[in-house]
C-alpha cells in the first residue's frame, strides 16, 4: 500500500513539475516554430512581390526595346539631311510614342556628333550637343545592343524629373556609326507603380544596373547611390548572379530588410523586393502575443492540438507523396507513348522516302540507262529530299526553332492564288469557298510556312469531313485577337495594326471537348498508326506562335470545326515591289576562291565537288579556328568565306563575327539546318543558305556577294 502511495506521491510530483516545466517548453517550441513560419511566409510574399516588380521591368523594357528597334527601321538608311527634312512627321510619330507610354518622358534621334536631328519635346529641337552623355558615347566605338544609362538631369532649356536614358545603335548599310536612338525613362514611373503595391509596413523596391547603379529606390531617396560592387551586396549578386534572397543592411540608410534580387532577362539590370526585418519582428511579436493570452491553463490543450495536427499533417504529406509518385509515373508513361508514336509516324515517313530514294539510285547502276529514265530517277530523288526537309521543317517549325524567311504579302491574294491547288488537294467531293476581303490585309510573315500551314488546316478539315463536305476560307481584319493570350503584347498596344485573321470552316464531324486541349501536340494524333505523324497541326500551331501570332479552335461533335489562324497586320506602305523569281542556272565563276568551312566532310566535299565543277577555286578546312587563322595570315587570297553555323568550339556565327570586328574584308555567306542561336538571334546581317541546298542554289549567293564586293570596292576606290 506504501509502495502504491509512494508511486501516486511520485507521479503527482512529477505532474507539478511537469505542469511547470511542459507550458514553458511549449512557449519555447512555438515560439520557435512561429519565428520560422513567420520568416517562410515573410520570404513567400518577397518572392510574389518579387515575381510583380520582374514581370513589370521585364515589359517595360521590351516595350522600350521594340519601341526603338520600330524607329530605327523607320530612319534606316536614311542620311541625317533627309531626316531634318522629315523632323515634323518624325517629332510627331515620337509624340505619339511617348504619349502612349507612361514610362517615357521623350524619344530622340541623334546624328553621329550627338545633336538631336529630331525629339518628343520640341520641334525643331534647338541648338544642342548630347555626345558626352553615356546613352551617346557608349555606341560610338562598338555595337553593344540595347544600352541602359545612369540617372541624368534634363539640360537645360529642357526641365522636369530626373531620368535615365535607353538607347540604340544607329548604323548605314555598311556598318558605319551613323547616330543613337534613345528614350528617356522616369525613375518615378517604377516608383509610383512600388508604392501601390508595396502596402505593407517596411515594404522595399530597388532597380538598378548591373554595375551598382540604382535607377529606382522606394521608399524614395534623394541624389544618386551606386552600390559598391565589393560590398556585401555586390558580392552577395556575384555568388548568385541570376537571383537570390538575402537579409542585409542596406548601405543607403543602413536599415536591415531581407531582400530578394532577380536579373529582368537579358537586360544587365536588376529588381529588388523586401521588408525591413523589425516588421517581420513584429508580425512574430503580434503572433506570440496571441500564445500569451491564452496563458497557462491553454498550455496543455494547445499541446493536444499540435500533436494532432501534426500527425495530421505528416499523413496528409505522405499521402501527396505517394500521389505524385503515382502522377509522375503517369506521365512518365504518357512520355514514352507519345515519344512511340512520334518516332512511329516520322521514321514511317522517312523510311518511305529513303526507300525512293534507295530504289532510284540502284536504278541509275543499271547499265543502259536511257536520258528519260535517268532524268526520271534523279527527279524522284530530289522530290524525296523535298519532302524530307518539309518533315524536319515542320518539327521545326512546332519547336519554334525554324528560322523563318518573313516578307511582306497580301494574305487575301496568297490565298486566292492557293484555289487551284486546294481543289485539286480536298477533291471534287468537297466545296471550297472563300470570302475575301475588298482592301489589302498585309501580313509580314515566312510565306511558304504560310502556304503550308493553309494546306495543314485544310488537310485536316477533308480528314475530319471524310472526303466530302464543304470547306469555307474567310480572310478578315482584327483589331484584337479574342481572348489573346499573355505570349501575344500587340494586342494590347495601342498604336499597332491589329491582327489578320484566316477563319477556316469544315463540316466534318467536329473533334470532342476532351480532345481539343491536345490536337497541337505534335506526337498527337486520331489516324491509325502509320497514316501520320501528327505532327501538321503542330505546323499551324509553332509557325502561329514564331510569327508574332495565335491560332484558335471552336468546334461541337456533329457541327464541324472552326480553326482561326491570326497574323500581326502591318500598314500598306511596307508592301515590296513585285520582283521576277530567279530561275537562272548555277552561275560558273572561273578564278573564284572560296573559303569552304564544313566539319561534316561528306558535305564538304559535295560542295567542293560541285563548285569546282563551275570553276571555283575551293581551300577547305574543317574548324571555324582554323578558317579565321587562314584569313588573318592572308585575307587576299579569298573572295568569299561560306561557312557552316554548327560546328563544335567555335560556331560559324562566331567566325562572321570575328571576321566582321577585325574588320577582315571578306563577305562571309553563312549555311544550316538548324541552329538554335540562329533562330534566337537571326543572321546578323550575313547572308544564309538553308540546308538542304543544291549547287545552283548557292553558285548565285556566292557569285551575288562576291559582285557586291568588287562593286563596293571599286567604288570606294
Amino acid at each position: 500500500m506504501q509502495g502504491a502511495q509512494r508511486n501516486s506521491l511520485r507521479l503527482l510530483q512529477w505532474m507539478m513539475v511537469a505542469s511547470l516545466a511542459l507550458p514553458i517548453a511549449l512557449f519555447a517550441i512555438a515560439s520557435t516554430i512561429s519565428y520560422t513560419s513567420t520568416r517562410d511566409i515573410a520570404d513567400r510574399e518577397i518572392e510574389r512581390t518579387l515575381d510583380v516588380a520582374h514581370e513589370h521591368a521585364l515589359k517595360v523594357f521590351e516595350t522600350i526595346d521594340r519601341s526603338l528597334s520600330e524607329l530605327n527601321e523607320v530612319v534606316r538608311g536614311l542620311p541625317d539631311d533627309i531626316i531634318r527634312a522629315r523632323e515634323a512627321m518624325l517629332h510627331r510619330r515620337l509624340k505619339r510614342l511617348t504619349d502612349s507610354l507612361p514610362q517615357l518622358k521623350s524619344a530622340w534621334i541623334f546624328d553621329a556628333n550627338g545633336k538631336a536631328l529630331v525629339n518628343s519635346l520640341a520641334s525643331p529641337p534647338p541648338e544642342l550637343g548630347f555626345a558626352d552623355r553615356d546613352y551617346f558615347y557608349a555606341h560610338v566605338d562598338q555595337t553593344i545592343g540595347t544600352f541602359i544609362g545612369m540617372p541624368l538631369t534634363p539640360r537645360p532649356p529642357y526641365q522636369g524629373a530626373r531620368f535615365f536614358g535607353v538607347s540604340r545603335r544607329r548604323d548605314s548599310d555598311d556598318g558605319r556609326f551613323t547616330g543613337v536612338i534613345q528614350a528617356s525613362v522616369l525613375p518615378e514611373y517604377f516608383e509610383s507603380f512600388y508604392a501601390r503595391i508595396g502596402s505593407d509596413p517596411g515594404s522595399f523596391f530597388a532597380m538598378g544596373r548591373a554595375d551598382g547603379v540604382v535607377l529606382a529606390h522606394f521608399p524614395r531617396l534623394e541624389g544618386d547611390l551606386r552600390l559598391d560592387p565589393g560590398g556585401p551586396v555586390g558580392r552577395e549578386i556575384a555568388a548568385q548572379p541570376a537571383r537570390g534572397l538575402m537579409t542585409i543592411a542596406w548601405p543607403s540608410d543602413g536599415i536591415e530588410r531581407r531582400i530578394g534580387y532577380r536579373r529582368v532577362a537579358e537586360y544587365p539590370i536588376y529588381v529588388s523586393a523586401g521588408l525591413e526585418t523589425s516588421a517581420i519582428r513584429g508580425r512574430w511579436y503580434a503572433t506570440i502575443g496571441q500564445h500569451l493570452v491564452f496563458g497557462v491553463p491553454a498550455t496543455a490543450l494547445l499541446f493536444l492540438l499540435l500533436a494532432f495536427a501534426f500527425r495530421r499533417t505528416q499523413h496528409l504529406q505522405m499521402e501527396a507523396a505517394r500521389r505524385r509518385e503515382a502522377e509522375e509515373a503517369l506521365k512518365h508513361s504518357q512520355r514514352l507513348e507519345a515519344l512511340g508514336q512520334l518516332t512511329g509516324g516520322v521514321a514511317h515517313d522517312f523510311n518511305n522516302l529513303l526507300t525512293v530514294i534507295r530504289a532510284s539510285v540502284d536504278l541509275l547502276n543499271r547499265p543502259q540507262l536511257t536520258e528519260e529514265r535517268r532524268q526520271r530517277y534523279i527527279t524522284a530523288i530530289a522530290d524525296a529530299v523535298a519532302r524530307a526537309a518539309k518533315l524536319t521543317s515542320q518539327l521545326l517549325a512546332f519547336a519554334r526553332r525554324q528560322t523563318l524567311k518573313p516578307e511582306v504579302f497580301d494574305v487575301g491574294e496568297r490565298l486566292q492564288s492557293l484555289h487551284d491547288m486546294l481543289a485539286t488537294l480536298l477533291g471534287p467531293a468537297i466545296e471550297i469557298a472563300m470570302r475575301l476581303p475588298s482592301e489589302p490585309c498585309l501580313v509580314n510573315a515566312d510565306a511558304s510556312q504560310f502556304e503550308t500551314a493553309l494546306i495543314n488546316m485544310a488537310t485536316n478539315a477533308r480528314d475530319a469531313m471524310q472526303g466530302k463536305g464543304r470547306i469555307s476560307f474567310t480572310v478578315e481584319a482584327a483589331a484584337t485577337i479574342p481572348d489573346a493570350p499573355a505570349h501575344v503584347p500587340n494586342s494590347h498596344v495601342p498604336g499597332n495594326f491589329g491582327f489578320v485573321g484566316v477563319i477556316v470552316n469544315d463540316t466534318g464531324v467536329g473533334i470532342p471537348a476532351a480532345r481539343l486541349g491536345r490536337i497541337f501536340e505534335p506526337f498527337f494524333t486520331t489516324k491509325q498508326v502509320g497514316h501520320g505523324t501528327g505532327l501538321g497541326l503542330s505546323q499551324v500551331f509553332g509557325f502561329a506562335r514564331q510569327s508574332g501570332g495565335e491560332v484558335t479552335v471552336t468546334s461541337e461533335v456533329g457541327r464541324g470545326s472552326t480553326f482561326s489562324l491570326y497574323l500581326p497586320r502591318v500598314p500598306a506602305d511596307l508592301l515590296p515591289q513585285q520582283q521576277a523569281p530567279n530561275t537562272a542556272p548555277a552561275v560558273a565563276d572561273s578564278g573564284m576562291s572560296v573559303l569552304l568551312v564544313e566539319d561534316n566532310i561528306e558535305l564538304a566535299n559535295f560542295a567542293a565537288d560541285g563548285l569546282t565543277a563551275l570553276g571555283y577555286s575551293i581551300t577547305l578546312v574543317d574548324n571555324a579556328a582554323d578558317a579565321l587563322a587562314e584569313l588573318v595570315v592572308d585575307a587576299d587570297r579569298f573572295d568569299v568565306v561560306f561557312s557552316d553555323i554548327v560546328m563544335p568550339g567555335m560556331t560559324g556565327l562566331d567566325l562572321a563575327r570575328a571576321v566582321h570586328d577585325r574588320s577582315i574584308g571578306v563577305p562571309v555567306v553563312l549555311t544550316t539546318g538548324y541552329s538554335e542561336a540562329l533562330s534566337q538571334e537571326g543572321s546578323l546581317g550575313f547572308d544564309l543558305v538553308q540546308k538542304p541546298y543544291s549547287i545552283e542554289e548557292l553558285s548565285h549567293v556566292l557569285h551575288r556577294v562576291a559582285r557586291l564586293r568588287r562593286v563596293r570596292g571599286g567604288a570606294a576606290g
